[in-house]
């Protein structure tokens, strides 16, 4: 493969957000090629899972998270984030780069991924790798039809939660439970069982 081609942009959007299968507390973004069936899951801390949950699922936090600040901070100051490119993969390690800009300059900051994919989904502006990237870490997904760009629709649900059965606890039970864990600010848990309750209505 050449080098223009290696190096070509590939758009990528969240299909997933879950428990990792391999590492106890932590959780796996899956990002999905748009118009493509390959996915690349990256593997992302509690806490960043619970931001990018929280924007995912435009649940209203009751103080700013990290993310939200810095997004706010930035917009005070006129910045804008144009675009997240996750540049590198080292050793199972992903680097990204925010692509920001203002009036005058265009500015690329290095940041974790989790970070960039959580400032990503608030800022609504598009995530991209790099084709040699997605060859080496990315995941074909047979069954799958090509993902079509569906316009600026609404994210696919996350597949949230740390595989605790609410099924067998009532609806009463499940908004208690609710309120408990929203006040805990545990979000990935608050969206399992949002989704429990809004499956039995």
């Amino acid at each position: 493969m050449d080098e223009r081609m290696r190096m070509k942009k590939i758009e990528l959007e969240i299909v997933a957000l879950s428990h990792s299968i391999t590492q106890t507390h932590s959780y796996a973004v899956v990002l999905g090629e748009i118009n493509g069936v390959r996915r690349l899951p990256i593997v992302i801390g509690g806490f960043e899972a619970q931001a990018i949950a929280v924007a995912l699922e435009r649940m209203q936090p009751s103080r700013p998270l990290t993310h939200d600040l810095m997004k706010n901070f930035m917009l005070a100051f006129n910045v804008e984030l144009q675009e997240i490119v996750i540049s590198d993969l080292q050793e199972g390690i992903f680097y990204s780069k925010l692509v920001c800009y203002t009036e005058t300059d265009t500015i690329e900051i290095d940041s974790r991924t989790s970070d960039a994919l959580a400032l990503a989904v608030r800022f609504g502006c598009p995530i991209y790798t790099y084709e040699n990237i997605l060859d080496s870490a990315g995941i074909m997904m047979e069954d799958t039809a090509p993902k079509k760009r569906k316009g600026k629709a609404e994210p696919e649900p996350v597949a949230a939660g740390g595989g605790e059965d609410y099924s067998s606890m009532s609806l009463e039970q499940l908004q208690t439970l609710l309120n408990e864990v929203v006040e805990q600010e545990d979000y990935i848990k608050a969206i399992a069982i949002r989704n429990e309750i809004e499956s039995r209505k």
